[in-house]
């Protein structure tokens, strides 16, 4: 067998190579959920990515026989590696065929990268910023992935684990059956938060988020809410202004309750958006000619059956005061008009027992188990 070789991405075609490695592994793959295409050279050059100013980062393509068999991303992320007080050279958008000296050669560049860069670990799959993809797929891969999390092959952790590594943390997502009737529980302590802590919920106008500055609002709650959270490095300005574009102004505002205090202060948001897994599987990852339609009439005509609850965030002084049950006692009449039957949420750590906690009254169902690997990078 010929011998692997993996080189960094420098020109178009190689980004081409880079951009279609998951076309073979995932073509008959009922489950996998692929990027937009057009989306994944901006993750590359600053002038769409402001991380960058923080952040070093180099996508290399393996290649066997001339053909791409493998893809991965180095990132060093500067910010977080001075914030956490570590050395870690992450890996992200790793992609490979059952091929061991595939894998291990693209870990291998990374490290090799990474050591250059004075890295003493790897990590991953993990992204710049803690709203990236991260975390690799342990458990249940009959399952649908969706637009904000990753999906892998089985065969993925076990190539991770012969190369020696080792979990650092993981993460589950909850999955929950829509009830007819917002839970007692829930009811309850939303009213108390409303009459006896003076909170309460808006949805946020384009005028609010632009004009009102409710948009940075919600993305510099999410920097205060998530600074202790593992691998977490604050939004910059530019990054929340580029947030702010992407995606406020495309999502149904009736799913992102905000939470004010009396003083209206943003206290709390809760961003959900109906499903786009099957619409984004049906555009192959491409807006032309026809993935623009299938996206928009799931966004805005015809929705799925499943919502996604992509985040929670609550001001540090204001949790366990109500806050939470303000969004369910919001959402769950919203996703009942809208005829979700269930929803899924994004990925929350596994010790993170405050925030698993609080699905209870919805009797959830612990799904997707996902991980985060280390390894001391070899000398």
């Amino acid at each position: 067998m010929s011998e692997v070789k993996v080189i960094a991405v420098k020109n178009h075609q190689q980004m081409n190579d880079f951009i279609c490695v998951p076309h073979a592994i995932y073509r008959d793959n009922g489950q996998y959920v692929p990027d937009l295409e057009g989306d994944v050279p901006k993750l590359f050059d600053p002038h769409h990515n402001s991380a960058l100013e923080f952040s070093d980062i180099q996508p290399f393509v393996a290649y066997r026989d001339g053909v791409p068999s493998g893809r991965v991303v180095g990132i060093v992320n500067r910010k977080a590696n001075e914030c956490w007080q570590t050395r870690n050279v992450r890996f992200s958008m790793i992609e490979f065929e059952d091929d061991k000296e595939v894998s291990k050669a693209l870990i291998e560049a990374v490290e090799t990268w990474g050591r250059e860069r004075g890295m003493d670990t790897i990590q991953g799959p993990m992204g710049i910023t803690d709203f990236d993809k991260e975390g690799m797929l342990v458990e249940d891969f009959h399952l649908m992935g969706s637009i904000n999390t990753i999906y892998n092959p089985a065969y993925y952790p076990q190539h991770m684990e012969q190369m020696g590594f080792q979990k650092e943390v993981d993460w589950l997502q909850i999955h929950i059956e829509i009830p007819q009737e917002i839970p007692a529980r829930y009811a309850r302590v939303a009213q108390y938060a409303r009459e006896q802590i003076g909170l309460r919920v808006i949805k946020l106008t384009n005028k609010q988020i632009y004009e009102e500055n409710y948009g940075r609002k919600v993305f510099e709650l999410l920097n205060e809410s998530y600074k202790s959270i593992f691998g977490f490095s604050a939004l910059s300005s530019r990054q929340i202004d580029e947030f702010i574009h992407k995606y406020l102004r495309l999502v149904d505002k009736q799913l992102i309750p905000v939470v004010l205090n009396e003083q209206n202060e943003v206290v709390g948001v809760a961003i959900s958006m109906g499903s786009l897994s099957r619409p984004m599987q049906k555009a192959h990852g491409r807006l032309w000619p026809m993935g623009w339609y299938y996206l928009l009439k799931a966004l805005r005509w015809h929705r799925e059956d499943n919502a996604e609850m992509l985040l929670i965030a609550v001001r540090p002084d204001y949790q366990g005061l109500g806050v939470n049950a303000m969004f369910f006692d919001d959402l769950i009449p919203i996703y009942n008009k809208y005829g979700f039957r269930w929803a899924e949420t994004g990925p929350q750590l596994e010790n993170n027992v405050r925030e698993l906690s609080q699905w209870k009254p919805l009797k959830p169902e612990y799904v997707k188990r996902r991980r985060c690997y280390t390894m001391k990078i070899k000398d």
